[in-house]
């Protein structure tokens, strides 16, 4: 009997992740903190990390714009896209969520505001779902926790942002 071809990789696994872009922010307050939410993939539920504000883009959608967009959802804040200028950050990133994985293009833009008290009442059903806190993180928080957070390059990122 002849071998059988091998099959090709299940879209959605981990040897073929579905495609998708992102657009994340590094909101910064006057205190020097920056704003993280803590949540968790809805398949693995005991595993908590912290991650910034954020998500997914819509096709047509440009990051600058979906930053914009996902701020007002996740945090209340409203703001022009101009001002988050160009992305300080590009990463792509390999991830599981709820059974499934993905291969993230994101850019991350930084907006300082002196103070913000966040509101999620925008957040969608999803983000109801699988994001249970959040708080503001200090550059020595960051540094000291064994909490995980993402991206693991936040402390510099965010000691880069600091140092102007």
């Amino acid at each position: 009997m002849p071998a059988q071809p091998p099959r090709p990789p299940e879209p959605g696994s981990i040897d073929d992740p579905l495609p998708r872009r992102a657009a994340r922010i590094l909101l910064v307050d006057g205190q020097d903190r920056i704003l993280l939410f803590r949540g968790f993939d809805p398949a693995r539920p005991a595993r908590r990390y912290w991650f910034t504000a954020g998500g997914g883009l819509a096709d047509d959608e440009s990051s600058r714009d979906g930053a914009a967009r996902e701020l007002r959802e996740e945090t209340g804040l409203a703001v022009d896209p101009v001002r988050f200028g160009e992305p300080i950050w590009h990463e792509t990133t390999d991830f599981p969520y709820d059974g499934r994985w993905y291969r993230q293009e994101q850019d991350f833009y930084v907006l300082r505001v002196e103070a913000w008290d966040v509101d999620i009442e925008g957040f969608d059903v999803e983000e109801r779902r699988s994001i249970d806190d959040h708080r503001w993180w200090s550059l020595p928080d960051l540094t000291s926790t064994t909490e995980e957070f993402y991206p693991r390059e936040l402390p510099t990122l965010l000691r880069a942002i600091l140092e102007g």
